[in-house]
């Protein structure tokens, strides 16, 4: 690994984290104790489920960490419309980061330029609405070809995206080495920053998404994740 990946703190590898609470099935208590989690290790995020937007932001206010929901979310086969509509109400209730999933149909049917501006369209609205929004757009990489997952980044590149993301978590794989190396090699990193999500469950999974090139990392195992890298530091100055 590279110096900077061998010297990183827990706090940093904290503030790569957007803390996923996305499962069908969590309780409000879930919610909020999850939310809690974030405050104390200081992720750089929590990503909650739309219902839970005005919760999230209640428990995190006065925090430094963003609150972030999902938009046509988990297959992308919303219309425009109904996206847009999504990402208004997150932002009213209280989000800044929007992690929408592209139309993957649309996509491997070769419609680059309704993925463009599906994606376009969101990202307009949201910034309108609130010009700090932090839009990241997700490819759900295992279900797409190498090829297809470079037009959906330049797509997403082009339509004014701040992040590509590899996958929902919900789908037939997660983050893989080799996809974000693809991503961050197919975007420009001064327009572009790259998420993995799906699968990332130790803190080795977190450093080889971050040493393949990603930025943030969606996460639900953030306590264990974290918890590992302090229990390194303490064994390596012991």
């Amino acid at each position: 690994m590279s110096s900077s990946i061998n010297n990183i703190t827990p706090e940093q590898v904290a503030g790569t984290i957007d803390h996923a609470l996305l499962r069908p099935d969590m309780t409000t208590e879930e919610v909020v104790a999850g939310c809690q989690l974030c405050a104390k290790y200081q992720t750089a995020s929590v990503c909650v489920r739309p219902c839970d937007v005005a919760l999230a932001a209640s428990v995190l206010d006065g925090t430094t960490v963003q609150v972030g929901t999902v938009i046509g979310f988990p297959h992308g086969t919303t219309s425009t419309q109904a996206k847009v509509a999504e990402s208004l109400q997150a932002l009213n209730d209280g989000a800044t980061e929007l992690d929408m999933v592209l139309n993957i149909g649309r996509l491997k049917s070769g419609d680059l330029a309704y993925v463009q501006q599906d994606i376009h369209e969101v990202v307009q609205a949201a910034k309108r609405r609130l010009p700090v929004c932090c839009v990241k757009v997700i490819l759900e990489c295992s279900l797409l070809t190498d090829d297809e997952k470079v037009a959906a980044c330049r797509a997403a590149q082009d339509a004014g995206a701040d992040y590509v993301k590899t996958s929902t978590g919900f789908s037939t794989g997660g983050a893989t080495v080799a996809d974000l190396k693809l991503m961050r090699g197919c975007t420009d990193p001064e327009r572009v920053h790259v998420k993995a999500s799906g699968g990332i469950r130790t803190l080795d999974d977190l450093l080889a998404c971050l040493e393949a090139g990603a930025d943030r990392i969606g996460a639900s195992a953030t306590a264990a994740i974290v918890d590992e890298m302090r229990a390194r530091k303490a064994s390596d100055s012991a």
